[in-house]
């Protein structure tokens, strides 16, 4: 048989595009989703994500890109970029890096719950969806140390 009468089959076309769909449409479908959780203090700004330019050989490669999908209800992101050596516990320790951060700030006078979803792609092209709850709670600082149950 020649390449016309196999691609003339009306059966065979629609098995092999199926067949060919799903083989492609698997690797893409795949994403890393981490979820967490972070306690931030009212009226304070947290980082929430920090991304440096390195590959997994520790090499540096293009700026990761972080895309918001679901954005806090109840406060604000702030990104910022800019230059950092990676801690000595890092996969690449004590080098020199371009980074990529998202910090959160709730609104003025809230606490309580909120959330945010973030997707990063990395320096490997690689993405992970990150899933961050946060807890708004109220200032930790006493207004007036000296009021207490035994002062006067």
């Amino acid at each position: 048989m020649d390449a016309l009468t196999l691609v003339s089959r009306p059966i065979a076309a629609p098995a092999a595009l199926a067949a060919v769909w799903l083989c492609c449409a698997a690797p893409a479908l795949a994403q890393t989703t981490v979820t967490r959780s972070e306690t931030v203090p009212a009226g304070k700004q947290a980082r929430l994500v920090i991304v440096p330019n390195l590959k997994k050989d520790c090499s540096t490669g293009p700026m990761p890109e972080i895309k918001v999908t679901t954005p806090p209800k109840s406060g604000s992101l702030i990104t910022k970029a800019g230059k950092l050596k990676t801690p000595a516990k890092y996969r690449c320790p004590n080098k020199d890096a371009e980074v990529q951060a998202i910090f959160y700030q709730p609104n003025s006078g809230y606490t309580g719950p909120d959330g945010v979803v973030v997707e990063i792609k990395n320096s490997d092209g690689e993405v992970e969806k990150r899933d961050i709850r946060i807890t708004v709670g109220k200032d930790d600082k006493p207004k007036d140390e000296k009021k207490s149950t035994t002062d006067l």
